[in-house]
C-alpha cells in the first residue's frame, strides 16, 4: 500500500462544505439564467463564471459558513493618474 503523502499546507480546509455548497447553488442559478446581480437584480443578470463563483462566496459569508475574508484593493492616488494623462 502507498503512503499518502502529507500536504504542505497544515491547518485543514481554507473553506467548508457549506460555502462550497453555495457556489455550486450560485453556478446552477447561473447556468439557469436566474442569477441576477445587485439588490433585487437590479444589475441584470451574470454571465460570468468568475461573477457568479463571488456571489456563492458572499451568500456563504452572510450565512456564517467558514471563508476566507474579502481581498481589500488598493485605491491609487489621484496624483499618479494625472501625471500620465499630461504626457
Amino acid at each position: 500500500m502507498a503512503a499518502k503523502k502529507s500536504s504542505s499546507r497544515t491547518g485543514g480546509r481554507r473553506y467548508g462544505k457549506a460555502a462550497s455548497k453555495s457556489v455550486k447553488s450560485a453556478m446552477r442559478r447561473r447556468n439557469k439564467g436566474t442569477l441576477t446581480r445587485g439588490k433585487g437584480g437590479a444589475g441584470g443578470k451574470v454571465k460570468s463564471r468568475k461573477q457568479a463563483v463571488a456571489i456563492g462566496l458572499a451568500e456563504a459569508r452572510k450565512k456564517g459558513a467558514k471563508v476566507p475574508a474579502r481581498k481589500k484593493s488598493t485605491k491609487k492616488s489621484a496624483g499618479s493618474r494625472s501625471k500620465r494623462s499630461k504626457s
